[in-house]
């Protein structure tokens, strides 16, 4: 390359990108040496990088005054009885986990007629819902077998022995397609399972099949369709775990498998009326996921109450070598641990005039449980400054969609989705990247600091900086039903200028539709989020109510 490719106005357009500005002289200085520094980013982008090849920078969470929990004693899950199992499929499907795995150790129920009343389900109900990307009756059929052969020889593996779910397609299963909802991947088989694939089936949990994820893990758009929420079929599930929170809700499987960058587990929880737990980052080892954002994503369970989402994370929890950011962290949960002492903290801003009734009235049922309930706060800082790191990771994540043109096949072209990010994002400076990241550990600290007031927070889905805070600092959250709303039909969640958007209120026809409300805890330690969701959980009495498929 050579000087006369670009000029001193070319440099002058650039600063007005970058927000910076420089003199003439200075222009001309930089037009001198300025074709070592491009050509350097092009030899670098002539080294294809793989999305399974992770960055040499790692995140972690911990500060260095950070202690990990102490030991608590071993898993403790509660014992639901003798209860009887329902003679109505329905019923069967829509029981919690912990009801499901009681039926299947003490016999009452097999593996293979909770699949098959599971995939029945689906067959009826995911043309109109569009969750499922993929089903796999026979995997599934083959596994629910196993599962009550060991039973019948009076092996139990543990909670999950037996039980169904739905797999989130970013994960790679075996000799089925794992399209990660984009059409450029669509046609993708891997020929490796993901960790957690392993992990799940060593548990003795049975494969359904592949959820819908959003394109590339951003919203309820898939090479398929629209994943729809089922309390309206008129809005989409949210995303990007939009299928899991969809098919969970529905009742078409006993759980679902999420990830989290910023809202993908929580936001469908919100929207569906799921139970979703996005653990701390680096609980969860990634390995065989798809990567969007490697210092963000984390793997969670989406179910419909609170002790399921323990059960599952029990399994997923531990290290592997394969993922560098995951952090060997025992998971400490007892079903029977005393939550009276915890003292709960809420933000005053994040229950203003915005705050809905369903809100007010979560706040006052944790207030009404009898813990200590405090105001917080938080330092006044640009928390929404922090998209932009994810906007770069992404970005880098998916070079080649741009470099190449062929994010053009993505099916949202819109000014929020994907392929216009990505291409901005060819725009943010890597010096003011490196100022993200000192921002960052001061978000962190301010999170610690936080946490050592309270033993948990409690909120909407959006109180304050929240969402994006505890995303950039790896803080575990608990998101669960608290009640329901009658509201329009909603647009699509777009990310943009530093907030998530959730989509604007049709003010046509209403639709009654669940409303959840937030618990956020310590790194690595659920335990206490989970104690306190049971209780308040129970105290709100909504789990229960099944989504009518109102059109």
């Amino acid at each position: 390359m050579t000087t006369d490719t670009f000029s001193l106005a070319d440099i002058e357009g650039a600063e007005r990108l970058a927000g910076v500005s420089y003199t003439p002289q200075e222009r001309q200085q930089m037009l001198e040496n300025l074709e070592g520094q491009i050509n350097s980013a092009r030899m670098r982008r002539a080294v294809k990088l793989g999305n399974d090849e992770p960055m040499a920078t790692r995140f972690d969470p911990r500060l260095p005054t950070f202690a990990m929990p102490a030991p608590a004693g071993p898993l403790r899950f509660s014992e639901p009885g003798a209860a009887d199992v329902p003679d109505d499929d329905e019923d069967i499907a829509y029981a919690p986990v912990t009801l499901l795995s009681s039926w299947l150790r003490q016999g009452k129920l097999t593996s293979r007629r909770l699949t098959e009343i599971y995939l029945a389900r689906i067959e009826a109900l995911n043309p109109d819902l569009e969750c499922f990307a993929m089903v796999t009756p026979e995997l599934a059929l083959a596994e629910a077998d196993a599962a009550d052969a060991l039973l019948q020889a009076g092996v139990w593996i543990g909670p999950l022995h037996g039980i169904p779910y739905g797999l989130k397609d970013l994960f790679d299963t075996k000799g089925v397609v794992t399209g990660w909802g984009a059409e450029p991947f669509r046609d993708r088989v891997p020929d490796t399972d993901a960790v957690i694939v392993e992990r799940l089936r060593a548990a003795g949990a049975v494969l359904l099949g592949k959820t819908t994820v959003g394109a590339l893990a951003y919203n309820d758009i898939w090479y398929g369709g629209v994943t729809r929420n089922p309390w309206n079929l008129n809005e989409g599930s949210s995303g990007s775990s939009a299928g899991s929170a969809s098919a969970t809700a529905a009742g078409l499987c006993a759980f679902g498998i999420g990830t989290e960058t910023l809202g993908s587990i929580t936001s469908p929880s919100q929207r569906c009326g799921t139970t979703g737990l996005r653990p701390t980052f680096g609980r969860v080892p990634r390995t065989g996921g798809m990567a969007l954002c490697w210092t963000l994503d984390k793997v969670g369970p989406i179910c419909r109450s609170v002790e399921d989402t323990a059960m599952v994370l029990a399994a997923l929890n531990g290290p592997d070598l394969g993922d560098p950011s995951c952090i060997a962290a025992a998971f400490h949960f007892d079903a029977t641990a005393d939550w009276k002492h915890l003292r709960v903290g809420y933000l005053p801003e994040a229950f203003g005039e915005e705050a809905t009734d369903v809100d007010h009235a979560a706040l006052q049922a944790v207030r009404d449980l009898g813990v200590e309930v405090v105001e917080v706060g938080l330092p006044d800082l640009p928390y929404g400054a922090l998209f932009n790191i994810l906007y770069a990771e992404a970005a880098a994540a998916f070079e080649e969609l741009t470099l190449e043109n062929t994010d053009d096949t993505l099916t949202w072209q819109e000014d929020g989705a994907w392929p216009n990010t990505f291409r901005k994002a060819r725009f943010l400076s890597a010096v003011d990247h490196i100022q993200l990241d000192r921002l960052r550990l001061r978000v962190m600290k301010a999170l610690d600091a936080l946490f050592g007031e309270i033993d948990v927070l409690v909120g909407p889905f959006m109180t304050g900086p929240m969402l994006v805070a505890s995303n950039f600092t790896g803080h575990p959250c608990l998101h669960l039903r608290a009640g329901f709303l009658n509201v329009g039909t909603r647009g699509k969640s777009s990310l943009g200028s530093g907030t998530l958007n959730l989509g604007e209120e049709d003010e046509g026809q209403t639709f009654t539709v669940p409303q959840g409300i937030s618990l956020w805890g310590r790194l690595f330690d659920e335990g206490p989020i989970l104690n306190l969701g049971m209780a308040l959980e129970n105290a709100l009495g909504v789990s229960g109510r099944r989504p009518t498929f109102a059109r």
